[in-house]
């Protein structure tokens, strides 16, 4: 072949993969309105994106479950609809744990699951939750009657949620939005969970937490009962749901790291959330705060070639978490959070 004839045909090859980059980012623009998405999915159709390095995977607490350290949210993401092809893509490059939430707070997000759980059901780690109904303040003692009947109605949508997953047995259903210790220590919460145990609707239990995480996660150490709890922290601490920012008060993650041993030694695997959700900002604010946590940073971290929030991922997995949750509605979010994930033990060697 004529250098002639090579360089005509590397010139209808570019403009091919031009064209299928046009066409693939433009649909996703339309789909997402995300530029950055759009602009990954048009390099990622001509196998311009870089290759992914291999995801570590650390064991969940007293599960015994070896998980990649990136846990795929599921419930914003696919509250909408479905998106199998990027939750098949995930589980190729090794996140194996899938989190979703009930269908009163998070729509259709377990239904659209389902699909992709039923087909992979024994490779995967698969978590729902629903929280208690129960309308208390965090410092508020439960009686006895009120979390009877609290434990019922949750054990009721434990049994809703597997039928919208099409699943009869989830690995672990979580006490959603948890923020009142006593309601973690009762008895009566943990006698539901051990019926539905015993019924091989379950197999571990485990709470998420936006608010009094400190608090809560000391009462599910004492009670020896939850083998996991995902929490919102980042690395200048506790997050803040009502305030969307840093709870007012909260010592840094480091200064956190002795609770969070303590609760790892008593079996219960740490899930983190949130941890960058505070550099996004507020619409009012202007948005996007992308230095707030560079105070509390190493050397290491801040020359790393890291964005804001991949470095705050980093940062809380190196500092007393084992996994961290992320909501992922885009090839480009997976992408940058599974780096994230990926190489935090790098710099943190």
């Amino acid at each position: 072949m004529s250098d002639r004839d090579r360089s005509g045909l590397a010139s209808r090859r570019s403009f091919l993969q031009t064209l299928l980059m046009l066409g693939v980012g433009t649909q996703t623009l339309l789909h997402s309105r995300d530029m950055k998405a759009a602009v990954f999915a048009a390099r990622d159709a001509v196998g311009a994106t870089p290759a992914l390095p291999p995801l570590p995977a650390r064991t969940l607490g007293r599960t015994g479950f070896e998980a990649g350290r990136l846990v795929f949210g599921c419930g914003a993401a696919l509250s909408r609809g479905p998106n199998d092809e990027l939750l098949e893509a995930a589980l190729a490059a090794g996140v194996n744990v899938f989190d979703v939430g009930f269908k009163h707070y998070y729509k259709q997000a377990e239904s659209n699951l389902g699909p992709f759980a039923r087909r992979h059901r024994e490779r995967i780690f698969l978590i729902s939750k629903a929280i208690v109904p129960l309308e208390v303040e965090p410092d508020d003692e439960v009686s006895v009657t009120q979390a009877r009947t609290a434990a019922q109605a949750w054990g009721q949508l434990m049994d809703e949620s597997l039928a919208e997953l099409g699943v009869e047995r989830v690995d672990a259903y979580y006490l959603m939005a948890s923020h009142n210790p006593s309601i973690i220590r009762s008895e009566e919460i943990q006698r539901v969970f051990e019926q539905a145990k015993q019924a091989g609707k379950v197999g571990h239990l485990g709470l998420s937490t936006h608010r009094n995480a400190a608090n809560v996660l000391e009462a599910a150490i004492g009670t020896g009962a939850f083998s996991l709890a995902m929490i919102a922290i980042t690395p200048a601490g506790w997050y803040d749901w009502e305030d969307k920012a840093i709870l007012k008060g909260s010592p840094p993650m480091k200064e956190l790291r002795p609770l969070l041993d303590r609760a790892r030694a008593a079996g219960i695997g740490l899930v983190g959330m949130k941890a960058g959700r505070y550099l996004a900002g507020r619409k009012f604010l202007g948005w996007g705060q992308p230095t707030a946590f560079d105070s509390v940073y190493p050397p290491e971290l801040l020359r790393s070639e890291l964005s804001a929030f991949q470095r705050s991922y980093a940062y809380v997995l190196e500092h007393g978490l084992d996994v961290v949750n992320a909501d992922m509605q885009s090839f480009a979010h997976f992408h940058e959070n599974f780096v994230a994930a990926a190489t935090s033990g790098e710099l943190f060697a």
